[in-house]
């Protein structure tokens, strides 16, 4: 059951509302923080009143639960289009796929799972709603999709390049450049571009992976 199925006996209308709270849900964690988005608030930018929203989820866990799905399942389907998209001609196969995936961290999907994330340090309930949803992006989405993002192959060193490129990119994303911003972050993803090159390039002269 993913975060927009439910049973049969809901009705098109309660589909469309439990949705609309969803994707609300999502937006405010995004946008300011998985504490900051109460249910009230969450209520509130769905045009709900706090009454009709306890009908759909009668409690912040029930609500915390369906929304990881709703956001996992809306990250996996952003991974699967920008999977689906090839490279443009001439286009190094890794520097396209850091390139999507940097593009795929700004969305709200990816932003709102990271500040998920982050709360989840220090609350049970929340880290224990993630662990699924993390473990199955990690085999999934980041295995087998950025496998087909990069061209790559399937080895111990790819696997390495692939994961290189993907927490870097999170690491930047998520970290905080107080000065020249750009600049400094132009320069990260040129660097973070050739190292995963350089693990890809099988049999070329390399410092990065012991043979």
């Amino acid at each position: 059951m993913d975060g927009r199925t439910y049973p049969a006996k809901e009705t098109p209308k309660s589909l469309r509302t439990r949705a609309r709270i969803l994707d609300a849900a999502m937006n405010l964690f995004a946008r300011v923080g998985y504490h900051a988005a109460t249910n009230g608030m969450i209520a509130d930018a769905a045009k709900l009143t706090r009454g009709a929203m306890l009908y759909h989820f009668a409690s912040r866990e029930d609500l915390v639960a369906a929304a990881v799905a709703h956001i996992e399942v809306e990250r996996a389907r952003l991974f699967e289009r920008a999977a689906a998209t090839p490279p443009a001609g001439g286009v190094d196969a890794a520097e396209h796929a850091i390139d999507a995936y940097w593009a795929l961290l700004h969305e709200v999907p990816f932003v709102a799972f990271a500040e998920l994330e982050a709360a989840a340090r220090s609350d049970g309930m929340l880290r224990e709603r993630l662990a699924k949803a993390q473990s199955a992006f990690d085999h999934a989405q980041v295995g087998d999709r950025f496998l087909a993002l990069a061209r790559a192959g399937d080895d111990p060193r790819f696997q390495t390049s692939r994961d290189l490129g993907r927490f870097l990119l999170e690491g930047l994303a998520r970290g905080s450049l107080t000065y020249d911003q750009e600049i400094r972050r132009e320069r990260l993803l040129a660097v973070v571009k050739r190292a995963v090159r350089m693990l890809n390039r099988k049999g070329d002269l390399q410092d990065l992976w012991p043979e």
